[in-house]
């Protein structure tokens, strides 16, 4: 296995590395595992996994490396770490949110953000987004904000007729 990355996320799942994996190669065109790797005899007395079960996997999301480790029920998902995924059109932005909320919590989306459903935290945002809330002009930007503030997920159009309101 070659990491083609020099800098690439570890995802910890209790045991669901390899479920996720191909869930998340299954929503991302230019997607796949790349390797699979599994526990042996040796560690049992601390990792406590059938030796043959996975240990990790090495997986591609459109050109980006990730590694998922099933490492137990010790540590979780938190909201302090997400993957943004940017959008270039609200057909983009609709499908990446239906896609990865699927199964996820209702509860946990705002403002672009969803949880799915390993836990994980998504921002699913217009790629136009930074723009509009980098204008030197705090009244544009303060439309934008306040309308993203009232969406789950965003609508592009509302976002953009708030930055051009006058």
């Amino acid at each position: 296995m070659r990491i083609e990355n020099k800098i690439s996320p570890c995802l910890w799942f209790n045991d669901q590395a390899e479920e996720a994996a191909r869930f998340y190669a299954s929503v991302f065109k230019n997607s796949r595992i790349t390797a699979v790797s599994r526990y042996g005899e040796a560690g049992f007395e601390i990792h406590g996994r059938p030796a043959g079960s996975v240990l990790t996997v090495a997986f591609e999301l459109d050109g980006q490396s990730f590694l998922a480790l099933n490492g137990g029920p010790l540590f979780k998902f938190s909201e302090a770490i997400s993957l943004v995924v940017y959008c270039d059109d609200q057909p983009e932005i609709d499908y990446y949110w239906d896609r990865l909320s699927e199964g996820g919590n209702p509860a946990a989306q705002q403002c672009g953000w969803l949880k799915d459903k390993f836990g994980l935290s998504w921002q699913v945002v217009p790629s136009q987004l930074s723009a509009l809330m980098c204008d030197p002009d705090a009244r544009k930007t303060d439309r934008v904000m306040s309308a993203l503030l009232q969406m789950r997920k965003p609508d592009l159009a509302a976002l953009m007729a708030a930055y051009a309101a006058a």
